[in-house]
């Protein structure tokens, strides 16, 4: 047995520890909307490859207990020792998966980097001994680093393009609003985060796995991205993020168009901007994200990932569905953080948001929250005074070396 207390040793926008037990709530409180949304069945054999957190954990949830699918899930967390805990994505994992074992459901997940042959074949061997053929795949790697089959290394930077970029952040340590400068990017620095974030990976998958006679009849494949609003387009969708993004829709378009001459397809979802590790390490994103949430919650439109991954099943991905798509093949989730009449409002706060004035104009304590839920901490009924169990087992896939 390994109980520790367990706190937050938060650093910027990563937190050292993760709480297994605030975890836990997390992924019963998805689970439990996920079966409010679904119909029960009807999805069939999912891959899901970015599986434990975030909106890949949210469709994986929805697929499983809110669609009835079998679901083969591809992460690259941390296990627990006995003196340290696991990361948050490990814990989220530990209960889907004794939530799926307890309704005899079928789920697998590979713990391993999803760009790597070995992971690759894994997922081969798993599918065919276990799951195939695929009706669906979800691309949800949001990875800073790739190794390809050549054994180049390739990361992703967070640039802007051209000029040097100026503007409000967030100092999550102080909790303060700052200016916060980037140098513009390299011409490698752009090629090299299209490497590890465009769509090159996402269509490496879905020829092996054709090639392996894995895709069914029908087979539909989703990717996530984001566009967000004026205040963040020079750091992200017209910077080095952005290039990736765009190589990633101009993928799912030649994708599409091959997967739909057997009824399938493929699309890129613009999901709505949430809190993630990877959102909140973004200049000027925690605090645009700060102000729109303060908004989209006195109007009652807000939405977190499992809400969004609920509506994209729903309406459409799930059975029956026709996905319907922006004039550039885009599923727009997005929709209602994008109203004219949000945006103008953040808008109108813009420009007035400071120190003295950010819990009033923004939603900095939601934001925050949410911030340190991704890690199991501050979730409503848990008691953070007791000590509990970290090294909780995790029954893997083996990977095929």
């Amino acid at each position: 047995m390994a109980e520790l207390m367990v706190e937050p040793r938060i650093r910027g926008f990563i937190s050292l520890t993760a709480h297994p037990e605030g975890c836990a709530a997390n992924v019963r409180r998805q689970v439990k909307i996920a079966r409010a949304g679904g119909p029960g069945e009807g999805v069939g054999n999912v891959l899901v490859l970015g599986s434990s957190q975030g909106y890949g954990l949210s469709s994986l949830l929805t697929a499983v207990f809110g669609y009835g699918a079998r679901a083969l899930g591809v992460c690259f967390e941390k296990e627990p020792s006995e003196e340290k805990t696991g990361t948050a994505g490990w814990y989220n994992l530990v209960e889907a998966h004794r939530l799926a074992e307890a309704e005899g459901r079928a789920f697998s997940t590979i713990n391993g980097d999803a760009f790597s042959d070995e992971v690759k074949r894994t997922v081969v061997r798993e599918l065919k001994g276990r799951f195939r053929p695929l009706e669906l795949l979800v691309y949800s790697l949001a990875a800073p680093r790739r190794v390809d089959r050549e054994g180049v290394v390739w990361n992703s930077t967070l640039k802007p393009l051209g000029e040097s970029y100026t503007g409000k952040a967030f100092d999550l340590r102080h909790h303060t609003v700052i200016d916060a400068a980037l140098e513009p990017a390299t011409d490698d620095e752009i090629a090299s985060t299209v490497k590890v974030m465009g769509g090159e990976d996402w269509r490496d998958w879905i020829s092996l796995l054709r090639e392996e006679g894995l895709l069914a009849q029908g087979f539909r494949t989703v990717a996530y991205s984001y566009i967000g609003p004026e205040q963040t387009a020079e750091i992200y969708r017209r910077g080095t993020i952005g290039k990736a993004k765009e190589h990633l829709e101009a993928t799912g378009i030649q994708l599409n168009t091959e997967l739909s001459a057997d009824g399938g397809g493929a699309w890129v979802s613009i999901n709505k901007g949430v809190v993630t590790q990877a959102s909140s390490a973004i200049p000027a994103v925690p605090l645009y994200l700060s102000a729109v949430f303060k908004v989209m919650k006195e109007r009652e439109l807000h939405e977190g990932t499992i809400e969004q991954i609920v509506r994209l099943f729903r309406d459409h991905l799930g059975p029956g569905k026709t996905p319907t798509t922006d004039n550039e093949h885009r599923i727009r989730l997005d929709d209602l953080e994008m109203l004219p009449d949000v945006q103008a409002a953040v808008v109108e706060r813009w420009a007035d948001i400071n120190d003295e004035t950010l819990h009033e104009l923004t939603d900095y304590a939601g934001f925050r929250r949410d911030f340190e839920q991704l890690f199991g901490f501050s979730v409503d009924g848990v008691d953070y005074s007791v000590p509990t169990e970290v090294n909780r087992a995790l029954e893997l896939v083996a990977i095929e070396k």
